[in-house]
């Protein structure tokens, strides 16, 4: 169940946080000395007038079919990984999410390669003058692979996996240490709310404890477009950012993804929790326990815990 959950919270979170990412990308990858937006608003604005409210929603393929596994993979690992450790506390659950986070680095390198591609084409032009280099994000993959190989698709791995790692260790620890102070009782009339507030705030968290590495990833991502490169390893592209652009390079976009991950996260989260109290709640452990082996936990502290 725990995967079929992470496919639902997955869509919702697309849904919601897709336009962020979209305004997100284009301030970390566009040019320091033309840049074509000032900020966050204004990127957003450029946007829809140029490209209309679809521009936002460039890519949404990839991450529609992506996140759907990548959820799924996330929450059925970090729960089967909660059940192989045994007890429900903290450091468990930094544990399980960091390595739910490393093994869906498989599929969420090439998936967030193509959205960022996608997310680049037609950037600063009008639509009706917009020549697509790619038709849909399986086009994107099977374009770059024809020209760079497997090593071409998997562009930006190793990005991936010291972001994503540590990132979903902070994700679910910070979903666990807030459910467990909140109280996530069914019976209360503020438990939606609770549940969305913890899910955004873990999200934020997460995305605070990773940004910088996410910076370099998306301009390795986005390096090539147009058949130039500019940078020979994530070394070089660290390097040469903060050469041109100082360390202020490393919140590029920043706004857009705190603004992002709230909502996203909120949603994902609740909707995952939501749906296992329902599904479960015939099955034995009732309310928000993920697990038999944490009823006597939950137990000795009343509240109970993330999932």
């Amino acid at each position: 169940m725990d995967f079929v959950a992470g496919c639902i919270g997955g869509a919702a979170g697309v849904l919601v946080g897709h336009p962020f990412d979209t305004v997100k990308v284009r301030l970390q990858v566009q040019s320091a000395d033309k840049p074509l937006y000032r900020g966050t608003f204004h990127c957003f604005q450029s946007i829809v007038r140029q490209e209309s409210m679809l521009g936002l929603y460039k890519g949404i393929g990839s991450p529609m079919m992506g996140l759907t596994f990548i959820n799924a993979i996330v929450f059925g690992v970090q729960g089967n990984t909660m059940r192989l450790l045994g007890q429900d506390t903290p450091i468990n659950q930094f544990l399980a999410g960091a390595a739910a986070g490393a093994i869906q680095c498989v599929i969420c390198c090439p998936m967030e390669l193509a959205k960022t591609r996608m997310q680049m084409q037609g950037t600063g032009e009008k639509k009706s003058s917009t020549r697509k280099v790619y038709k849909n994000s399986l086009d994107c993959l099977a374009r770059i692979y024809q020209r760079e190989g497997l090593r071409g698709v998997n562009r930006g791995m190793v990005t991936t996996l010291i972001r994503e790692t540590p990132g979903f260790g902070v994700y679910f620890l910070a979903y666990d240490v807030l459910t467990r102070s909140l109280g996530c009782e069914p019976e209360d009339p503020y438990m939606i709310p609770k549940l969305l507030f913890a899910g955004g705030m873990s999200g934020i968290a997460s995305w605070l404890s990773t940004y910088p590495v996410d910076v370099i990833k998306s301009r390795l991502q986005a390096d090539g477009v147009g058949g130039k490169f500019q940078y020979s390893g994530i070394m070089d592209c660290t390097r040469k950012s903060i050469e041109r652009e100082g360390l202020r390079v490393f919140t590029r976009g920043l706004t857009s993804t705190l603004l992002r991950a709230f909502p996203v996260n909120a949603a994902t989260f609740a909707t995952v929790t939501l749906f296992l109290m329902y599904v479960r709640q015939d099955e034995g452990p009732k309310d928000c326990e993920p697990a038999p082996q944490h009823h006597a936990a939950l137990q000795q502290q009343v509240q109970p815990s993330s999932l």
